[in-house]
Protein backbone atom coordinates (compact mmCIF):
# COMPACT_ATOMS: atom_id res chain seq x y z
CA UNK A 1 0.00 0.00 0.00
CA UNK A 2 1.37 3.48 -0.93
CA UNK A 3 1.47 6.03 1.18
CA UNK A 4 0.04 9.37 0.07
CA UNK A 5 2.35 12.65 0.74
CA UNK A 6 0.40 15.16 2.65
CA UNK A 7 -2.03 17.64 0.36
CA UNK A 8 0.03 20.65 -0.53
CA UNK A 9 -3.07 23.35 0.41
CA UNK A 10 -2.68 22.48 3.74
CA UNK A 11 -1.25 25.79 5.36
CA UNK A 12 1.77 25.43 7.37
CA UNK A 13 2.77 26.30 10.59
CA UNK A 14 5.68 28.16 11.17
CA UNK A 15 5.71 28.72 14.40
CA UNK A 16 5.89 26.45 17.58
CA UNK A 17 3.15 25.65 19.81
CA UNK A 18 3.65 27.06 23.72
CA UNK A 19 3.70 23.52 24.65
CA UNK A 20 6.84 22.79 22.92
CA UNK A 21 8.57 26.24 24.62
CA UNK A 22 7.40 24.87 27.85
CA UNK A 23 8.64 21.61 27.48
CA UNK A 24 11.85 22.82 26.71
CA UNK A 25 12.18 25.04 30.03
CA UNK A 26 10.84 22.05 31.69
CA UNK A 27 13.66 19.88 30.43
CA UNK A 28 16.34 22.42 30.82
CA UNK A 29 15.33 22.79 34.99
CA UNK A 30 15.45 18.97 34.84
CA UNK A 31 19.12 18.89 33.40
CA UNK A 32 19.64 21.45 35.86
CA UNK A 33 18.50 19.80 38.59
CA UNK A 34 20.21 16.74 37.83
CA UNK A 35 23.71 18.72 37.47
CA UNK A 36 23.43 19.85 40.75
CA UNK A 37 22.67 16.48 42.27
CA UNK A 38 26.80 15.35 41.32
CA UNK A 39 27.61 18.33 43.20
CA UNK A 40 30.48 17.09 45.79
CA UNK A 41 32.77 19.25 46.67
CA UNK A 42 33.89 23.48 47.28
CA UNK A 43 35.39 23.47 43.33
CA UNK A 44 32.64 21.52 41.72
CA UNK A 45 30.03 23.70 42.92
CA UNK A 46 31.68 27.12 41.69
CA UNK A 47 31.95 25.07 37.87
CA UNK A 48 27.93 24.08 38.26
CA UNK A 49 26.81 27.25 39.14
CA UNK A 50 28.86 28.57 35.59
CA UNK A 51 27.06 25.42 33.23
CA UNK A 52 23.93 26.18 35.47
CA UNK A 53 24.43 30.12 34.07
CA UNK A 54 24.73 28.84 30.87
CA UNK A 55 21.81 26.59 30.31
CA UNK A 56 19.38 29.10 32.35
CA UNK A 57 20.36 32.11 29.87
CA UNK A 58 20.41 29.66 26.38
CA UNK A 59 16.70 28.81 27.65
CA UNK A 60 15.73 32.78 28.82
CA UNK A 61 16.97 34.31 25.75
CA UNK A 62 15.28 32.17 23.08
CA UNK A 63 11.86 32.11 25.73
CA UNK A 64 12.23 35.99 26.29
CA UNK A 65 12.15 36.83 22.55
CA UNK A 66 9.28 34.24 21.40
CA UNK A 67 7.21 35.89 24.85
CA UNK A 68 7.85 39.66 23.36
CA UNK A 69 6.71 39.16 20.04
CA UNK A 70 3.58 36.69 21.04
CA UNK A 71 2.94 39.81 23.17
CA UNK A 72 2.91 42.22 20.17
CA UNK A 73 1.36 40.26 17.54
CA UNK A 74 -2.17 41.32 16.49
CA UNK A 75 -4.74 38.78 17.40
CA UNK A 76 -3.02 36.65 19.52
CA UNK A 77 -5.24 35.81 22.34
CA UNK A 78 -6.25 32.36 21.55
CA UNK A 79 -4.06 29.41 20.20
CA UNK A 80 -4.20 26.78 18.41
CA UNK A 81 -4.86 23.06 20.12
CA UNK A 82 -1.55 21.23 20.26
CA UNK A 83 -3.50 18.41 18.68
CA UNK A 84 -4.80 20.62 15.91
CA UNK A 85 -1.26 21.46 16.09
CA UNK A 86 1.14 17.76 15.39
CA UNK A 87 -1.13 17.43 12.73
CA UNK A 88 -0.47 20.05 10.30
CA UNK A 89 2.73 19.96 8.62
CA UNK A 90 5.76 22.77 10.12
CA UNK A 91 7.61 24.84 7.80
CA UNK A 92 11.61 24.68 8.02
CA UNK A 93 14.36 25.86 6.16
CA UNK A 94 14.56 22.69 4.70
CA UNK A 95 11.14 22.23 3.59
CA UNK A 96 7.97 21.11 5.27
CA UNK A 97 7.73 18.04 7.73
CA UNK A 98 4.52 16.97 10.20
CA UNK A 99 4.16 18.39 13.20
CA UNK A 100 5.11 15.21 14.88
CA UNK A 101 7.98 14.76 13.28
CA UNK A 102 9.17 18.64 14.39
CA UNK A 103 7.99 18.15 17.68
CA UNK A 104 10.45 15.17 18.36
CA UNK A 105 13.38 16.93 16.25
CA UNK A 106 12.65 20.03 19.00
CA UNK A 107 12.60 18.15 22.25
CA UNK A 108 14.91 15.10 21.50
CA UNK A 109 18.15 16.74 22.08
CA UNK A 110 17.59 18.12 25.03
CA UNK A 111 15.28 15.31 26.39
CA UNK A 112 18.47 13.19 25.81
CA UNK A 113 21.05 15.11 27.88
CA UNK A 114 18.70 15.81 30.41
CA UNK A 115 17.88 11.90 30.91
CA UNK A 116 21.58 10.82 30.72
CA UNK A 117 22.56 13.08 33.02
CA UNK A 118 20.23 11.72 35.36
CA UNK A 119 20.83 8.76 34.70
CA UNK A 120 24.56 9.28 35.13
CA UNK A 121 23.37 11.12 38.64
CA UNK A 122 21.95 8.00 39.44
CA UNK A 123 25.12 5.72 38.66
CA UNK A 124 27.36 7.91 40.89
CA UNK A 125 25.21 8.04 43.74
CA UNK A 126 24.48 4.03 43.67
CA UNK A 127 28.41 3.91 43.42
CA UNK A 128 29.28 6.28 46.03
Amino acid sequence: MQREAPASNTPASRELHPILYKGIVALALWLIASIWSLARSGYTDFLLVVVSGFIFFTVLVPTTLWWTRRRHQPGSGREEPFTSWLSRPFEMWQGRTSGVDAAVEILLPIAAVAFGMTALALVAHFAA
